[in-house]
């Protein structure tokens, strides 16, 4: 498959992560804070009580690494965890969940032919929404599937908005990602693919614009410490009371 310049056809992105699957629980183990920072996004969802009583949404699960940060923060909830990747949720469904978690393979954009229907009190949408063909059409769908007053946490990159952060980025991909992922997998379509598709993405005033379009309300971000400061982000929106 060959990467364009704002990545690959979206249509791909599945077979690519297929491709990647058995190999990207070790590369993103090697990047500094990459659960620590999904376990923050899930914890400023503020779930009351662990989860007891919440139904929870991991929307493009992957592996399961947002899966567990969720679980993390809200133990006592029931969690729904769905991916577009066969070979992602193989690697996630290998390892051990309570009951209260379950795996779907269903794509955003086709949930509720495959059985996911709300209400649910949060969702986390780790690294999706950049990887959609059509991200407000999915914005409204997982609005919906929302409780009033609930909220959805979108985390992702997003580096438009800063210069410093973009030539971070460049950096970080050729010096580390792409490398690492060529040794590790022979095939550095999925990681140029994450270059390029961040390098293109929403700024983050743009992108909460794009929630308020969207019909969420409270809508606002937090970037993350460390070396993904303007890097990465948890935005934040609610669903209409």
């Amino acid at each position: 498959m060959s990467v364009g310049n704002t990545g690959l056809p979206r249509a791909d992105v599945p077979a690519a992560f297929d491709v990647g699957a058995p190999a990207y629980d070790r590369l993103v183990g090697a990047s500094p804070g990459y659960h620590a920072h999904l376990r923050l996004s899930a914890r400023r969802l503020q779930l009351p009580g662990q989860g007891r009583g919440l139904r929870l949404l991991d929307a493009g699960c992957g592996t399961g690494a947002s899966t567990a940060a969720l679980l993390t923060v809200a133990p006592a909830a029931d969690i729904v965890a769905v991916d577009a990747s066969r070979g992602m949720l193989d690697e996630a469904r290998a390892k051990s969940w309570p009951p209260s978690v379950r795996f779907v393979h269903a794509p955003v954009e086709a949930l509720a032919e495959n059985g996911i229907v709300g209400p649910f009190d949060g969702i986390l949408a780790a690294y999706l929404i950049r990887n959609l063909s059509d991200p407000d059409t999915s914005l409204r769908t997982l609005r919906d599937l929302l409780a009033p007053g609930a909220t959805l946490a979108v985390h992702d990159y997003s580096v438009r908005d800063s210069r410093a952060a973009t030539w971070v980025w460049h950096a970080v991909c050729w010096g580390i990602i792409i490398p690492s992922g060529w040794w590790q997998t022979r095939d550095a379509t999925l990681y140029r693919h994450l270059w390029r598709s961040v390098l293109t993405f929403d700024g983050a005033k743009q992108f909460r614009q794009r929630l308020r379009d969207a019909g969420f309300t409270a809508v606002h971000s937090e970037t993350m410490p460390g070396w993904e400061t303007n890097i990465a982000h948890t935005f934040l929106g609610d669903a209409p009371r």
